[in-house]
């Protein structure tokens, strides 16, 4: 007996999604897990954009003050204008001032202090996907995987935390499993793991 086309049409379409769902699941978790130490150089801190820095010129309180570096990177203080600020870190700023006051100020001593930072684009850790506040997040010296959860508020109910993907720009975009579920979930730390400048942390949709 010859099956009516449209029930051959939904069998062959159930067994394409059958298929395609096999695939995605088989493909998911090929990921090495992430290292749970990670080096990272022990460099300087380099101001970023819509840092905030304290200038201080001795003996010049009127030269002096609290300036934000603009998203150009540059900042202006009196006497000193568009001076290049992002990727350098206070001191060379210090030594920059200084050079320019050199005009104007006999001898200047100039100290460099940041006072709120973002830290370059470059070394931000990003979250993305079902992160209860996807955003990027300044880099600090020995952070973790639970730190920078803890700033995006962990999780949605719509995520597959277990599912989430650490992309290192550091190594050329090499990609990582995490289980965040475990780690804020069930309170696994050994889930827990270092994270490195530039880091993407991406979070899928759970399938429902």
């Amino acid at each position: 007996m010859k099956m009516p086309s449209s029930k051959l049409l939904a069998r062959r379409a159930a067994a394409v999604l059958c298929v395609l769902c096999l695939g995605a699941c088989s493909s998911m978790g090929n990921y090495p897990p992430a290292p749970r130490a990670a080096q990272t150089e022990d460099e300087l801190y380099k101001v970023g954009p819509l840092d905030s820095l304290n200038i201080v010129v001795w003996r010049n309180p009127d030269l002096s003050g609290v300036v934000a570096v603009r998203p150009d990177g540059r900042i202006s203080t009196p006497l000193v204008s568009d001076l290049v600020a992002a990727g350098r870190t206070p001191a060379q700023i210090a030594r920059d001032v200084e050079t320019a006051l050199s005009k104007y100020v006999r001898e200047p001593t100039v100290s460099v202090l940041v006072t709120s930072f973002q830290g370059t684009f470059a070394e931000q850790i990003r979250i993305v996907g079902e992160a209860t506040k996807p955003q990027a997040i300044p880099y600090r010296r020995d952070m973790t995987l639970l730190d920078v959860m803890i700033l995006a508020g962990g999780i949605t109910d719509f995520a597959d935390g277990n599912g989430a993907v650490l992309v290192r720009n550091s190594e050329g975009g090499k990609q990582y499993s995490v289980h965040l579920k475990d780690l804020l979930k069930r309170g696994d730390i050994s889930a827990n793991v270092d994270v490195k400048p530039g880091d993407v942390i991406i979070v899928p949709q759970g399938w429902f």
